[in-house]
């Protein structure tokens, strides 16, 4: 895979149980067919499901028709860039894995943003 993580570096699977990305690959890649930009991995918290679910976009809620089992606080997702930099402002963006990232978030929100919620154990 040649495609960069926000650090510049190459970009890690987000998560594969469950199955995320836009591609349900594990990889929070993007392309010109994904209106979301799917491309932060995060770990999702409670404040921050309960809000996307107030937000009109209820993640809690299985959906098995497509194969979605409906995530749980704990789990890693890739999330679209817009929803977590709301999240952000409204103060429940949830933590952040640089490494699986996506570079093109950057085209929405800040490193120092970014860097501010990070998990990543090399990052300081």
């Amino acid at each position: 895979m040649t495609e960069k993580n926000v650090l510049g570096g190459p970009l890690e699977v987000c998560c594969t149980a469950p199955l995320t990305g836009f591609y349900r690959d594990g990889y929070c890649r993007t392309d010109q067919y994904d209106r979301g930009k799917h491309v932060l991995c995060t770990i999702v918290t409670q404040a921050f499901l309960e809000y996307s679910k107030a937000q009109g976009n209820d993640l809690m809620t299985a959906i098995p028709e497509y194969g979605f089992l409906g995530l749980e606080a704990g789990d890693s997702w890739c999330l679209c860039v817009s929803r977590w930099a709301e999240a952000y402002h409204a103060g429940v963006a949830p933590p952040v894995k640089l490494s699986a990232s996506h570079e093109k978030a950057l085209t929405v929100v800040s490193i120092k943003m970014l860097l501010s919620k990070a998990i990543d154990e090399t990052v300081s």
